[in-house]
């Protein structure tokens, strides 16, 4: 992690201590390392206490959803794909979170200022299209401030934007490394632009998420895949360490893990699942009794879940698991069905397991949450309903129309 120099000589066209060389910072030392523009806009336009509700009025108008002035305009409601809503709700819970943290900023840099020894900051800003409230307005434009004022205030808003937006993967936003460079994150836009057009007109594939994610953290793209490792740790789905049922199926978890010194992608082992082999389930042993217990772990290294059964293992692929998770529907048994299948059975047959005659249920009773996603990851994955203690394959009438994946 970065940490900002307090050496660092501010003013003229040095307006931040971000690193000259590119590294990873928290969202937090970000805001901190941007603070010398909101002290130039303080000092320029002789700001005071007075002004502070004015100034959080806009940054979190900017920052919501659903506002005039909001930089991100998302909408999702219950037709819209199941990633636009997960990536919605992140937009709303950091955009909070941020614009406490940029009112804070503001409310001490009024009493405990930030020198510029240098002289005043210049600086040339874009106009990026982020509206003003009619109070900022007012405040910036016509009472006090002026065009100096304006590119200030502008290049901080855009870089608080481009924050948030950065952070959108990612369930835990405060750990979250973000490769930064001299200009901020303005290297940046080219693979946010991409990310939020595919986002807002068309359903954005998971693939799409991770590779937006690994631009935010290691400031390059990569293979298509499921996750990736940055040196400190390691992007993979959040259902790893969140509930299965409730877990989000499209957003990914920050990992910390000093170990990891290089960048690599977890890629699937079926790229094609629909040409992968098949096994009916009518091929299966008869479902017996279970005796012993089932337990998993993840094998990183192997990008595999693997599942011990009285001394046996079988593996399953970590990818296909977590596509399985993904592509599932939620939904409850309301009628009985005679087919069953045994989960040992499944997770230790060749290929994928598939029910082409109609419904099969595997009963997932007393099994962990782990051992249940590797069981997804061996069933076809068209054709899964993951239920409260059970998983269904082979619903394909009940799946008409469905697009939440």
């Amino acid at each position: 992690m970065h940490t900002a120099e307090s050496t660092v000589t501010l003013g003229g066209s040095r307006w931040h201590t971000f690193p000259a060389d590119g590294a990873t910072m928290t969202a937090r030392e970000f805001l901190t390392a941007a603070e010398p523009l909101l002290q130039g806009v303080i000092d320029d336009n002789a700001l005071t206490a007075a002004d502070l509700p004015v100034l959080e009025e806009q940054i979190r108008a900017t920052l919501a959803l659903g506002a005039r002035e909001s930089a991100l305009p998302l909408t999702a409601g219950p037709d819209s794909s199941r990633a636009a809503r997960e990536l919605a709700e992140r937009a709303t819970v950091i955009g909070e979170q941020i614009a406490g943290l940029a009112t804070e900023a503001v409310r001490r840099l009024l009493t405990d200022r930030i020198e510029l020894p240098a002289g005043p900051l210049v600086v040339r800003s874009h106009c990026y299209g982020h509206l003003l409230t009619p109070g900022a307005a007012d405040l910036l434009l016509r009472r006090r401030g002026g065009p100096v004022t304006m590119q200030l205030y502008n290049e901080w808003l855009h870089q608080v934007v481009l924050l948030r937006d950065a952070l959108l993967p990612f369930t835990d936003w405060p750990d979250v490394p973000v490769f930064v460079t001299g200009t901020g994150l303005r290297h940046l836009e080219p693979a946010r632009d991409a990310f939020l057009t595919e986002l807002l007109v068309r359903r954005i594939r998971h693939s799409s998420i991770v590779g937006y994610a690994r631009q935010v953290v290691t400031g390059a793209g990569g293979p298509a895949g499921y996750g990736f490792d940055a040196p400190g740790g390691t992007a993979l789905p959040a259902v790893l360490d969140q509930p299965l049922h409730t877990a989000p199926r499209y957003l990914l978890t920050w990992r910390p893990d000093p170990a990891v010194h290089t960048v690599a992608t977890y890629e699937y082992e079926l790229s094609d699942y629909y040409a992968a082999p098949r096994t009916p389930v009518g091929d299966l042993p008869p479902t017996a009794a279970r005796t012993g217990s089932l337990t998993a772990r993840v094998v990183k290294g192997d990008s595999a879940i693997e599942v011990t059964h009285d001394g046996v293992a079988a593996r399953v692929d970590l990818g296909q698991a977590l596509r399985g998770h993904r592509f599932a529907l939620r939904g409850d048994l309301s009628d009985g069905r005679e087919v069953t299948a045994d989960p040992w059975s499944i997770l230790r047959a060749p290929g994928l397991v598939w029910s082409p005659e109609g419904a099969t249920v595997v009963d997932s009773t007393g099994l962990d949450d782990l051992v249940v996603l590797a069981l997804l990851g061996r069933l076809y994955p068209e054709d899964l309903t993951l239920a409260a203690t059970a998983v269904v394959t082979g619903r394909r009438a009940e799946r008409a129309g469905s697009a939440n994946r």
